[in-house]
């Protein structure tokens, strides 16, 4: 089994690239930048690319390398650019990192791994996009907008890839106690309502994956609120929704 793992360097990625390893998977990674894998126990056991998924050609050639030595089983993307916009505090540079990597990086991957596998009649995508992403409201942040948007399109990839024998996965998890996590809220994830740890996280990610499901939104507690709070009129979400995030400002 080869796996590919776009945003394998770090967080949940790698997490899922050590997993693979253990069940006797060759598995590549890619991230922009390789120095922090210097320290993983586990890296001469991967093929690792310094790779910016916003550049199609540079994401094309890993795969290509990592594919003459048998076909490409599972592709996961688990890049993601996040800033909180939600009190406009968003910068420019912010703002069009999240739209470069979490939509434009999201088609890449999609269609890396479409041209990789079309002639194999089988393969599996995977995207990790985000909870809020399944939550359609007008004033929800450019974040949120973008991972729906992901979502958006691995639905239109699913259906047309159906045909050469390819499955496409969407995994849309709550919050995940990564080191990423943990640096933009200064250490305090006090806040962070069913919170779930990395590990907890990559196993559920493998299972939905193994059983090739089309939508897995965990942990059920999150998925059961994004489900009633997708039923109300958008006024009352509105509100509900801005008194959470000034909640979550005030120290």
């Amino acid at each position: 089994m080869k796996v590919f793992i776009a945003g394998g360097t770090s967080g949940i990625g790698l997490a899922l690239a050590e997993r693979y390893l253990q069940q006797g998977a060759s598995v590549a990674v890619c991230g922009r930048d390789l120095t922090k894998m210097e320290e993983i126990p586990f890296v001469d056991q991967l093929r690792c690319f310094e790779v910016d998924v916003c550049r199609l050609d540079d994401l094309q050639d890993a795969v290509s390398s990592f594919r003459t030595e048998g076909p490409l089983s599972l592709f996961i993307n688990c890049t993601g650019s996040y800033a909180d916009d939600v009190a406009r505090q968003i910068s420019y540079q912010e703002a069009l990192a999240m739209l470069q990597v979490n939509m434009m990086g999201a088609l890449n991957c999609f269609e890396v791994a479409r041209a990789a596998m079309e002639g194999q009649s089988e393969g599996q995508v995977v995207v990790v996009a985000s909870v809020s992403g399944t939550l359609h409201f007008p004033n929800s942040s450019l974040y949120s907008k973008t991972k729906r948007a992901a979502i958006q399109i691995a639905d239109a990839y699913r259906r047309a890839l159906i045909p050469f024998g390819i499955a496409v996965t969407v995994i849309a998890p709550g919050y995940m106690d990564t080191e990423k996590l943990r640096e933009i809220n200064r250490q305090d994830l006090s806040k962070k309502p069913f919170l779930i740890s990395v590990d907890d996280a990559a196993q559920r990610i493998m299972i939905a994956i193994q059983q090739r499901k089309k939508l897995v939104i965990f942990p059920k507690r999150m998925k059961w609120l994004m489900a009633c709070l997708g039923i109300l009129p958008n006024v009352l979400l509105n509100k509900i929704m801005s008194r959470k995030a000034q909640w979550m400002k005030n120290d």
